[in-house]
């Protein structure tokens, strides 16, 4: 039997933003627009892998309140930089400026979303519920054209918590006049949307297109986004 909600929230990155394939091209881009190369980081992809490994770890940190997010903005790249044996602080300011520049505006989305948005539109208000910096959120949501789907975007910096956090989701629900009870949360982190969630005693769906194998107790999971039109 489906149980009726009145209230979506939503996870933005790697859930309905493909964060992987933005950074890809922005990093991609970097790569060329810095002359890496000359620089001695002479194959590219090791550049984006470099990126992928270091800023999962700071990402990670700091959804657990063990890292200030300006160390994600002002170390991430020299860090990068300094595992391939490059050592420029400078430079890595640079790179890491035009990075925040540039890869909010790439459009990729995870496979079908727009569809499943769609469909969803005229059911549920839908919530963004995002860790991400407010205006770096703000230009993922309207340059890859999905921000009109949604009723409300509630930051960490807004809500003055952040995910796992219990209060950022009853932030959201408060904002939308929605119980706990009448809401559900999609996203792909374990921790920070489905635990927190499940902090704030709202139904979850782990959103796990990689099909990796958890313990964790989630009230649904899907590989896809359009397997929400199932029971939603």
């Amino acid at each position: 039997m489906k149980k009726k909600y009145k209230c979506i929230l939503f996870d933005l990155d790697h859930t309905l933003w493909d964060y992987e394939a933005n950074s890809r091209e922005a990093l991609s881009e970097l790569y060329v627009l810095f002359n890496l190369k000359e620089r001695g980081i002479l194959i590219e992809e090791r550049f984006l892998q470099a990126f992928y490994v270091i800023n999962n770890e700071l990402w990670d940190l700091y959804d657990r309140g063990l890292l200030h997010r300006d160390i994600i903005r002002n170390e991430r790249f020299h860090r990068i930089l300094l595992t391939l044996g490059v050592d420029d602080y400078p430079m890595s300011l640079k790179i890491s400026d035009e990075y925040l520049q540039h890869s909010p505006k790439k459009k990729n989305l995870i496979h079908g979303c727009r569809e499943t948005l769609e469909y969803l539109l005229p059911k549920y208000p839908m919530v963004i519920v995002t860790n991400g910096f407010d205006e770096i959120q703000s230009t993922k949501l309207s340059s890859s054209g999905i921000a009109p789907y949604f009723k409300s975007v509630v930051t960490s910096a807004r809500a003055g918590h952040k995910k796992p956090a219990k209060e950022i989701f009853e932030f959201a629900l408060h904002e939308n006049n929605c119980s706990a009870s009448e809401a559900i949360m999609i996203g792909d982190n374990l921790l920070t949307d489905i635990a927190g969630a499940k902090n704030a005693l709202v139904d979850t769906v782990f959103f796990n297109p990689s099909k990796i194998e958890h313990q964790s107790n989630v009230d649904y999971e899907i590989s896809s986004l359009p397997e929400l039109m199932n029971f939603l």
